[in-house]
């Protein structure tokens, strides 16, 4: 979603403001602007790319220590120059930059219309600056008072840096349900929406919780509430690389990611398995799991890729440590009125720890009851706070839009839920433990030999570049990897594909094969499915259809039937997600590519969904 970086200190602002937009791409936008001020507060924005914006301000006046910018990506309005960001108020006293939404923003509009405002854009953050301003002067209240009495008018979420003309060497920031950081240097301080474009500058922030307005001014910080409560600063460490999002000689963030895998996978489970392989340790968990072990069901939530990471979660606890398990869709779980019980855990999943819908449902959850744990990527984001317990996965830093690394991630992650809580409720014998343990731990090589048929992938991405639509079909533990692989298909080369349970094709899609169909078939698990998916492939074939084969290395029987077949090493039924995902990652990158798409920055896509 939209990306906030703010500078107020000694050097020039201008060069860390575009570079920080210029770290904020990934997370999709359709437009960007600074405001420096210096004597007078000087605003540019455009349409376009942060390279318009940079072009546009050639030859213009950028001095100054301070300044706000924005990457926005439009909810109220269309993308256009007037409507993005930064918003000066009517008379000029205030300029701000806002990420989230306004949800009473025409009722806002109106009362100040009435008073005689008037408005330029179509957008609710307009609305926000002018009762700032409209409050500022007829109160005749300072800045910070002014925003705070605003934003208690306000229904909704925001992430907010403000500068007021009058009162200079000065910037407010505030948050509440979208993120904000503020970086911590040497007299300066660094506002952004999240580390990537402040870790070169200092690895000191601080997180702003929710109703939370800083108040920034000659070198100092001060922290209170929206309601003039004095909060005291946490300083955090930033456990982050510049050379982590940085692409080190990749073509695009995402290809990089797709490599990471292998590490990435190795950091989840590091230090948390026992040397001999005969326990897991989740720290996180460990306050929590006698509950955990006594759930009566466990609900998971997430969107998008995390969802499809929790479908995978619930074939694992449900084989191994035999509670019931539901996964929803916290889009869904938030509106539909929910049955939850006081001894239900729910597990949250979001890579970004940002999601808005996903925070929405924990606070749900809590309210009912129920125990609630996170899984999620960035420490100290939103969901870490506000979850009862959790686990960290150790993916590091995921700039491609198109989840990669964060799915395997956390597919570690339930994978050792799964295998503790078997061993603990006594259906998964220490014995059996081990073999799964040790085969988890086989994972990073197994995908390092998955990357390595790279040119095969390419070479079949290159024959379907040009296909309109695509089939992906799975069993059990491999359904939810079909849907993993279609949703990568459809995110980065806009291509239509769908992913289905592989018997469920003769309900339906089965209408949709012929010649000009490729059917992506996965079929790395020789259990009881295998035949079944023979039978599939078989039915597939009978109608022309063109079959995209995901096997076993030497696979003697579907690797004869299909006429295409992507080839990974030999993996057991409960890991092998983990692998069988690497190869539709690659053929989704390819394509993508081959047809010239932006594949870091899908179109209309954002990193991080932190608004309805």
């Amino acid at each position: 979603m939209c990306g906030i970086v703010g500078y107020i200190g000694h050097k020039q602002a201008y060069p860390i403001l575009i570079n920080g937009l210029k770290r904020l791409e990934y997370r999709g936008y359709d437009s960007s602007g600074i405001s420096i001020f210096d004597k007078e507060v000087k605003t540019y924005k455009r349409k376009g790319k942060v390279s318009d914006l940079e072009e546009f301000v050639k030859g213009k006046d950028i001095q100054g220590c301070i300044g706000i910018g924005h990457t926005r990506w439009a909810t109220h309005g269309e993308p256009n120059d007037v409507n993005a960001h930064p918003h000066t108020s009517m008379h000029g006293h205030f300029t701000l930059i806002h990420n989230g939404i306004i949800e009473n923003y025409s009722t806002l509009k109106k009362k100040l219309q009435s008073r005689d405002y008037t408005f330029k854009s179509e957008t609710d953050t307009e609305v926000l600056v002018n009762l700032i301003e409209y409050i500022y002067l007829k109160g005749n209240v300072t800045a910070e008072m002014a925003v705070r009495l605003a934003l208690l008018k306000v229904d909704g979420a925001f992430g907010l840096a403000i500068i007021c003309r009058d009162e200079p060497n000065k910037v407010i920031a505030a948050r509440r349900g979208s993120p904000l950081v503020i970086g911590v240097g040497q007299g300066e301080y660094f506002i952004a929406s999240d580390a990537t474009p402040i870790v070169e500058y200092t690895n000191s922030v601080i997180y702003l919780n929710d109703d939370d307005v800083a108040i920034i001014q000659d070198g100092e910080l001060s922290l209170k509430t929206i309601r003039n409560d004095k909060q005291t600063p946490i300083i955090h460490t930033l456990n982050l690389e510049i050379g982590e999002i940085e692409k080190n000689g990749f073509d695009h963030f995402m290809l990089k990611e797709i490599f990471e895998q292998p590490r990435s996978i190795h950091d989840t489970f590091r230090g948390r398995v026992a040397t001999d392989h005969s326990e897991i340790h989740l720290g996180g968990l460990y306050e929590v799991m006698p509950r955990l072990v006594q759930a009566r069901r466990i609900v998971i939530i997430g969107c998008g890729t995390s969802w499809h990471a929790g479908l995978v979660g619930e074939y694992l606890i449900e084989e191994f440590a035999r509670i019931p398990v539901e996964v929803e869709y916290a889009s869904e779980f938030r509106y539909r009125n929910p049955v939850i019980y006081k001894d239900d855990v729910v597990i949250a999943i979001s890579q970004s720890g940002e999601t808005a819908d996903t925070l929405a449902a924990i606070k749900q959850a809590k309210e009912a009851g129920a125990l609630v744990l996170g899984i999620c990527n960035v420490v100290g984001s939103s969901i870490p706070r506000e979850t009862h317990a959790g686990v960290y996965t150790h993916a590091g830093p995921e700039i491609g839009v198109a989840s990669t690394k964060a799915f395997t991630a956390q597919v570690t992650v339930l994978t050792m839920m799964a295998i503790s809580l078997g061993m603990t409720r006594g259906f998964v014998s220490k014995e059996q433990g081990q073999q799964m343990i040790s085969e988890l731990m086989l994972v990073p090589d197994k995908i390092e030999q998955a990357l390595a048929n790279d040119s095969k992938y390419k070479e079949i991405a290159n024959l379907f570049k040009d296909a309109t639509n695509f089939l992906y079909l799975g069993r059990g533990y491999l359904f939810p990897v079909a849907l993993e692989g279609a949703l990568k298909l459809k995110e980065i080369s806009y291509i239509h594909a769908e992913g289905y349970p592989a018997a469920e094709m003769k309900h339906g899609p089965i209408a949709l094969i012929d010649n000009k169909m490729p059917v992506v078939v996965l079929a790395t698990t020789h259990d009881h499915t295998y035949e079944k998916i023979v039978s599939n492939i078989q039915e597939v074939k009978a109608r022309s259809g063109i079959v995209i084969a995901v096997v076993n290395k030497g696979d003697k029987v579907i690797g004869k039937m299909a006429d295409y077949v992507l080839e990974i090493p030999e993996t057991d039924f409960a890991v092998a997600p983990l692998v069988t995902i690497v190869p539709l990652q690659l053929l989704s990158y390819h394509i993508a590519v081959m047809r010239g798409c932006n594949v870091d920055q899908p179109r209309n896509l954002a990193k991080s969904v932190t608004v309805e």
